[in-house]
């Protein structure tokens, strides 16, 4: 089967995004950053823009890595935080939950270093991703800094997937359709 694309203006830049089959009767469009560093750093001037104040960033690894790095230098070289999915050596008195992603087929795991939780605790805390689509991923990063302690000013994503188009607690650049099994946008 040819493979289709879906053009789109993200951050005043086009691009093209293949359509890969989800199930059945759904498809997505499939959004990485990674190895795109224009796109990377229009899409962190665009949220930054419409960031509310904030004492961190946090993202969840890996498709939110270069997002919130990028948002992070152009905001003076700030610390940020990632939700690990495994807990790494280095990580001391880790804490975790669980999470069910619509791009990963099994059950994953987002952990938090209590060192990082240590210096969250009573900041104002920016949850960032590339996309949001069931938010899954979004309520897990949300658990994580409750348990630290941090407070959550807001919620951003470049793109908003589906029905995550029309929540209200979410900030993002551009809305991204769900398509049909024959790849035409839902409305």
């Amino acid at each position: 089967m040819e493979q289709k694309y879906y053009r789109m203006n993200i951050a005043g830049l086009d691009r093209d995004l293949p359509i890969c089959p989800l199930n059945d009767s759904l498809m997505i469009a499939g959004f990485v950053i990674f190895g795109d560093p224009e796109l990377t750093t229009a899409c962190a001037e665009n949220l930054l823009k419409k960031a509310p104040e904030y004492d961190y960033l946090i993202s969840a690894e890996a498709k939110g890595i270069p997002l919130v790095h990028e948002m992070a230098r152009l905001a003076g070289n700030q610390r940020y935080f990632l939700a690990r999915k495994a807990p790494k050596l280095y990580m001391t008195g880790v804490f975790g939950v669980e999470v069910k992603s619509i791009t990963t087929a099994a059950t994953q795991h987002l952990y938090l270093d209590k060192a990082d939780a240590e210096i969250m605790k009573g900041k104002r805390i920016l949850i960032v991703d590339d996309v949001i689509s069931t938010g899954e991923s979004l309520r897990a990063i949300e658990a994580l800094v409750d348990q630290a302690g941090g407070e959550i000013v807001g919620k951003m994503a470049i793109l908003a997937e589906g029905d995550a188009a029309n929540r209200d607690d979410l900030i993002y650049l551009e809305k991204l359709p769900l398509f049909t099994a024959d790849a035409k946008p839902i409305a």
